[in-house]
């Protein structure tokens, strides 16, 4: 993760995201820069607009970010009986993935 925090953070600097840049991003917060992930990294992002992506990805968080709160609601209506037949379910399912 530090390799594209590295990366976002060069773009809100407005600097150009390449190798040598990276790699001082890095050293700067002590991290050792492994030169084969910081040339993929650079590599990767060569042709991606980084501000589409940005907001491409703030945009497809939202729905996961109201989902808790809507499968809190539905919860909430269950009636007690149910709910405890549901993790009943719930441990027997993880029951068998450990054997």
């Amino acid at each position: 993760m530090e390799y594209v925090y590295s990366a976002m953070l060069l773009h809100s600097a407005k600097k150009e995201i390449n190798e040598q840049a990276v790699t001082k991003v890095l050293e700067a917060a002590g991290i050792t820069a492994d030169s084969a992930r910081v040339k993929a990294l650079v590599a990767s992002l060569k042709n991606v607009n980084i501000d589409d992506a940005i907001a491409k990805a703030a945009v497809s968080a939202a729905p996961v970010a109201a989902a808790p709160a809507a499968g809190h609601a539905a919860a909430a209506a269950k009636p007690k009986e149910e709910e405890k037949k549901s993790e009943e379910e719930a441990a027997a399912g993880l029951a068998g993935l450990f054997g």
